[in-house]
């Protein structure tokens, strides 16, 4: 006797520290009825997912992979919570100049580390999660992506918006393997890129008309024409 195993349908995401795809989780499940099974990670792109949803650049990230960029992520500066920075943060919610920062010990800078060193994102987040403990103890400050210093940050430290017109922001993206591309990433990707539950990824073609909604739609025409004609004629006479 046949046994016949339903295979249900599953896509594994991994996201990076700093990012909340929970929204897109939700919506992607109810636009395709496929089950997600999610992963937060420090290090997405070493995880064992179909699809990772990283911060950029990095510098594993070659040729056979996709890559979707979704969004550039706000600089950020972490600082004592009793620092003068921290003060002015609080009293007007304006960003940090970084000129007025050149005096303070530099725990540590995502950025520099990153672009420069070749980091894997997963070595940048634990150091800076080493440096926040330092600015904890209320001596010097960090750089990084905002989100990243604010789901990171304890409650000794203040993540502030950072003004560095020099400094080139962090980018959130879809990466994943060219070979395990699927339509089920596909979906995800467009729904993270904005599509809504009712505007899926498949079109849907118009019906063409029946032979009778043809047929009838002549017929009218017709009569029309005809009672346009005797009308001309009367008028004449």
């Amino acid at each position: 006797m046949a046994v016949h195993a339903s295979i249900e349908r599953m896509l594994t995401i991994s996201f990076v520290t700093g990012t909340e795809p929970g929204k897109w989780f939700k919506r992607y499940e109810e636009l395709s009825g496929t089950c997600l099974s999610a992963l937060p990670s420090t290090n997405p792109l070493a995880e064992p997912a179909d699809l990772a949803l990283m911060r950029l650049p990095d510098t594993r990230v070659d040729e056979s992979f996709h890559v979707v960029r979704l969004y550039e992520e706000a600089l950020g500066v972490a600082v004592p919570k009793d620092s003068v920075y921290a003060e002015m943060f609080a009293a007007t919610g304006e960003a940090v100049d970084r000129k007025e920062l050149r005096d303070e010990i530099v725990n540590f800078d995502f950025f520099d580390c990153v672009e420069a060193a070749g980091e894997t994102e997963g070595d940048a987040i634990e150091q800076l999660r080493t440096a926040l403990q330092v600015v904890a103890a209320n001596v010097g400050v960090a750089y990084g992506p905002l989100p990243l210093l604010r789901a990171l940050s304890k409650k000794q430290v203040v993540a502030a918006p950072l003004e560095a017109l020099e400094v080139a922001p962090t980018e959130i993206a879809l990466v994943w393997k060219k070979e395990r591309d699927s339509e089920e990433v596909q979906d995800f990707v467009g729904v993270a890129k904005g599509r809504t539950v009712r505007s899926s990824r498949q079109t849907v073609t118009p019906k063409k008309p029946g032979k009778s909604q043809v047929k009838k739609r002549s017929v009218k025409g017709g009569k029309k024409a005809v009672q346009h004609r005797q009308m001309r004629k009367r008028k004449r006479r």
